[in-house]
């Protein structure tokens, strides 16, 4: 869990050059979500992805450091926005209209991995945020903001006090979170500038969005590394029964999880089992016959 957890909070990043592929992938019960994009050139070649013709040096002055295009990010979003993994070649004609002709560009992606189903809060300022989720579940968070966007929130609509419309926000709410509810059932917080500071101007009205999904976690027996075991047999043979449960429960979780992942090294694991059966039970057959017939 721990795992998964660090998987979907990290920042991805990936970089490929013109005619190489791009490959981007999340773990899974997770979608892509695409950040950021450039593709282009904005550093000389020498430094990030080389030309794969030599060149000579006055070909290299003449590069164009300055090359950017502009429909990148949309691009992305079109090919990789929601989907578990997605990979192309990359190359001017992807982008449209080729901004610089005859230099060499690369594309960089920032991207992080968005849980499939996933729930939002809001809490204003000087309000209390309580999360929670079911039983055998924990709180996983995503991203959370405390401060003012550009947007706005609808459950706490901004009150015009003769304040500029600033976006402003904190830096340390996202940490702050994870370290209140991460791994938890429920908890709560204030959202108040005594937890997360005061990120934007005095008299700018504030509040917390967070965004978090519920997830399973192995139900653990507790041990108590103070006390001795217990000698009965019925008190020794019972953590041996569960634990040989949770085991097998275990494997069958595992199993089905990368049947739904992986549909056709499944289905091709099957047939392959199938003919090696049936492979085995004709030779069996014909060393049968063969001994009666000796």
């Amino acid at each position: 869990f721990a795992g998964y957890i660090s998987q979907v909070l990290k920042n991805y990043t990936d970089h490929a050059c013109d005619g190489e592929y791009v490959s981007l992938r999340c773990p899974h019960r997770t979608t892509i979500s695409i950040q950021s994009s450039f593709y282009g050139r904005i550093v000389p070649s020498h430094q990030l992805c080389p030309s794969r013709y030599p060149h000579s040096y006055a070909t290299l002055i003449k590069e164009d450091v300055a090359c950017s295009v502009g429909t990148s990010l949309q691009k992305m979003l079109d090919e990789c926005q929601d989907r578990r993994s997605c990979q192309f070649l990359v190359n001017s004609r992807l982008f449209g209209m080729d901004p610089c002709p005859g230099t060499g560009k690369y594309l960089l992606v920032w991207y992080k991995c968005r849980p499939n189903e996933y729930k939002s809060k809001v809490a204003c300022e000087d309000d209390k945020l309580r999360l929670s989720c079911k039983k055998s579940m924990v709180i996983a968070i995503y991203s959370a903001i405390f401060g003012r966007t550009q947007g706005g929130s609808l459950e706490c609509p901004y009150q015009n006090l003769g304040m500029p419309m600033i976006e402003c926000q904190s830096a340390t709410a996202l940490q702050l979170m994870i370290k209140r509810c991460h791994g938890k059932r429920s908890c709560s917080i204030y959202a108040s500038t005594y937890e997360f500071g005061d990120p934007c101007y005095p008299g700018i009205q504030k509040h917390l969005n967070v965004i978090y999904t519920c997830d399973n976690t192995p139900l653990l027996l507790p041990v108590d590394e103070t006390q001795a075991p217990a000698l009965s047999s019925s008190s020794s043979m019972e953590p041996v029964g569960v634990s040989t449960e949770m085991a097998l429960l275990s494997n069958i979780l595992a199993a089905y999880a990368f049947i739904t992942e992986n549909p056709e090294r499944a289905a091709l694991y099957f047939v392959s089992g199938v003919c090696i059966g049936l492979v085995l039970t004709l030779l069996a057959l014909v060393l049968r016959v063969s001994c009666r017939t000796d």
